[in-house]
């Protein structure tokens, strides 16, 4: 392990860098999924938008994300396939860092929500197969990946689809929808509240030392969901109808008490897309420091230091905040037209979706279950109200990411191990 003794520091600051970068490139194309409904319908402007997925990105990255960064880290790729040739496995995720990174920034251009986990794992299948050829990816383990950014969509899509129902049935369709959305919206509230909290203390905070039993996480999220609903319902008091503006449209009125909900469901989001996303940033980089830092050692398992999720939280502020306005109007505006209401159904499915499976491990796509929750809502319209030129066009993104990050990753691997020695 010579090359990892003279150049090891040099190589885990790339990693470093790369992984800064890829991190940005989360933040500035995925934050579209986390708030592009809410700019969509509406309920924020740009500014608040960023303010409120700063804060819970931040939060969900480093509080939630180390579960699914040890899948990102050593679940693709078998770690003893490289035993012996530690530098070859650090090479294969710097340049899978840098490849995901650049492919994102070319989306990221062009306004294309791509998904970065296929970025990433493409770009990992990809210098493994250079590296040591097709047996060392966990083929069996990627199969299970790539059948979550199937079902993802789908189980985003019927979630979104029978919460919008419940609100039709339960609010919009009735006689008085204004004081029934006054009456059933706390509940969303408290669920919102409930299961983002049962989520984090249940997976999130083992990685800040805090550890709960079961019984103690129920009672500590329905206090947080509680809690909310208390906030909500004072928020709500303030809101009174407006007979103007429900001549116009009859739902005007309740759309301001959705309005108050969606503000809930947006840091739910926010917090979602942080500890899911993160692992495609600093899974590479904990490996890589993993290696370097043993000299060439490779462990199947290895803790998740905190000064690298807190550089994957940094990154992917910056990157919503500098450039995610680029992407953010392609989910929020073009695939269905949002109203608070229907931003809410959208928002809270792609929520719970992503932060059950993020507690579970399993790097699933934040875009495919946004942009599911999305076609749900639209579907529980009719087809109608869905922009199938839009949908096409990003399941074609879709199907071109994961290769594209392949062969980037392919290219940088060999110019690494050109540079660094073999």
């Amino acid at each position: 392990m010579e090359l990892l003794t003279q150049y090891g520091d040099i190589l885990l600051i790339l990693a470093c860098v790369f992984g800064l970068f890829m991190a940005w490139g989360v933040g500035a194309n995925d934050v579209s999924n986390a708030m592009g409904t809410s700019v969509g319908s509406k309920v924020l402007t740009l500014k608040q938008a960023l303010i409120v997925a700063m804060i819970f990105e931040f939060a969900g990255a480093y509080l939630a994300g180390g579960e699914v960064t040890s899948t990102i880290r050593s679940g693709i790729v078998d770690p003893e396939a490289f035993a012996g040739q530690g530098h070859l496995l650090v090479y294969g995720m710097i340049g899978s860092l840098l490849a995901a990174g650049v492919w994102l920034l070319v989306a990221s251009m062009a306004g294309w929500p791509v998904s970065t986990t296929h970025s990433i794992v493409g770009a990992i299948i990809g210098f493994a197969i250079v590296a040591l050829g097709a047996d060392a990816v966990k083929w069996d383990k990627t199969a299970v990946i790539a059948a979550s950014w199937v079902v993802s969509p789908l189980c985003g899509a019927l979630v979104a689809y029978l919460l919008f129902r419940s609100a039709q049935r339960l609010i919009l369709d009735t006689d008085d929808p204004f004081t029934n959305a006054k009456k059933f919206v706390p509940y969303y509230m408290f669920a919102v509240g409930f299961i983002l909290s049962m989520v984090t203390m249940t997976k999130g905070l083992k990685h800040v030392g805090l550890h709960l039993t079961t019984a103690e996480s129920l009672m500590i999220a329905a206090g947080i969901g509680l809690l909310v609903m208390a906030l909500g319902i004072l928020l709500m008091r303030r809101i009174e109808p407006d007979p103007e503006a429900d001549r116009d449209f009859r739902y005007a009125s309740v759309e301001k008490v959705f309005a108050v909900l969606m503000i809930f469901t947006a840091c739910s989001m926010a917090f979602a897309h942080g500890s899911n996303d993160v692992a495609n940033a600093v899974g590479p980089l904990a490996a890589v420091f993993s290696v370097v830092q043993s000299g060439g050692e490779i462990a199947a398992k290895a803790a998740t230091p905190h000064w690298i999720l807190l550089l994957g939280a940094v990154g992917i502020v910056i990157g919503l905040a500098t450039y995610g306005y680029k992407v953010m109007a392609t989910i929020g505006e073009k695939i269905t037209e949002l109203t608070p209401s229907r931003g809410f159904a959208a928002e809270f499915a792609a929520a719970t979706v992503v932060v059950v499976a993020s507690g579970a491990g399993l790097p699933i796509s934040t875009t495919h279950t946004l942009v599911g929750a999305v076609l749900g809502v639209g579907l529980a319209r009719g087809l109608s109200s869905l922009n199938i030129g839009v949908v096409g066009g990003i399941f074609a993104s879709w199907v071109i990411t994961l290769p594209a990050g392949a062969i980037l990753s392919m290219i940088f691997f060999v110019i690494l191990r050109a540079i660094f020695g073999a």
